[in-house]
């Protein structure tokens, strides 16, 4: 989703700089509420929103707002930002929230900003780190690779490349990279293609009694209400060619291709909705096309599992 509109003329109380935008967010806060209650679950919110606002001006940065469970960030570097963004997650793993498992995800971006004098920001810049953070899952830090070039040792280190993504408005897809937060006795990154080579990699996908499976050598799998279709899923609301499932990068990708949408919950309670989107499967959750998995019947919802096994 979009923020702003970076195409909004300049006026007098708006100028331009540069700086390193940050998205920060409780994964699965719906989840919280259905298990906390909505007292408990804010409370707890309200702590981790507190958190990140004092992780942020530890390492010099700006709260430019909080949006519900999500704050908005700037910073002067991209080094301060991916600090900021590390010592949040390493509060959350020590348990900052007594008794209560909270996972953030995050994402961030470096790029030309419009400052306004109410403090608030936009432009492509603040749009891309906000689809950076979308696409992050809970204890996870997603940035540009732009931003990790941005980065000096040891935290250039720790960057490593994640995935290519299309983005709105821009010819060629953008590199992102996954900043690795967590001690681990790696000492050697290695690349997505090579790391795809040494694994097998299994979709398996199952609607009432019908399964199907699909390797990274497969072609793609269509569901849909069609008989035509590789998974026929009767739904009231599904499409007659309602989605596709196919293999870019080295990675399962669902996409979306109906009217009513397709709705992914991931076994961690993170819901995402897509029309005329994509979305890279992983682990395991439910698909359900044209509602969410809630007002799905049973016989229409599809489960899916990604196994991965050493060749």
């Amino acid at each position: 989703m979009e923020l702003n509109d970076s195409s909004t003329p300049l006026s007098e109380t708006q100028t331009t700089g540069y700086c390193a935008v940050m998205f920060a967010d409780v994964a699965g806060s719906t989840k919280l509420y259905d298990e906390l209650g909505d007292e408990r679950a804010n409370a707890v919110i309200s702590q981790v929103i507190s958190m990140m606002q004092a992780s942020t001006e530890a390492f010099s940065g700006v709260v430019i707002k909080t949006i519900g469970d999500e704050v908005m960030c700037r910073f002067d570097t991209a080094d301060d930002a991916a600090k900021a963004a590390i010592q949040i997650q390493e509060k959350l793993e020590l348990g900052l929230v007594q008794g209560t498992f909270v996972a953030v995800r995050i994402g961030f971006h470096c790029g030309a900003v419009i400052f306004r004098d109410d403090g608030d920001l936009f432009g492509d810049t603040v749009n891309v780190a906000a689809r950076m953070a979308g696409i992050a899952k809970g204890r996870q830090i997603i940035l540009t690779q732009a931003a990790s070039k941005e980065l000096a040792e040891p935290l250039a280190s720790k960057s490593r490349e994640f995935d290519k993504i299309p983005v709105k408005g821009k010819a060629e897809e953008l590199r992102v990279c996954e900043l690795v937060w967590e001690e681990t006795g790696v000492t050697r990154m290695i690349s997505i293609d090579s790391l795809n080579s040494q694994l097998n990699e299994e979709l398996k996908l199952m609607c009432g009694d019908v399964s199907k499976c699909m390797t990274l050598n497969s072609s793609s799998i269509q569901l849909g209400r069609s008989a035509e279709c590789d998974l026929v899923v009767n739904a009231d609301l599904a499409s007659r060619m309602h989605a596709k499932i196919s293999i870019k990068r080295g990675k399962f990708v669902l996409a979306d291709q109906s009217t009513n949408g397709t709705f992914v919950m991931t076994d961690d309670g993170q819901e995402s909705y897509l029309r005329r989107e994509e979305l890279v499967l992983n682990g395991s959750g439910t698909i359900s096309l044209g509602s969410n998995a809630n007002d799905c019947a049973r016989f229409a919802l599809i489960t899916y599992n990604i196994n991965i096994s050493a060749k």
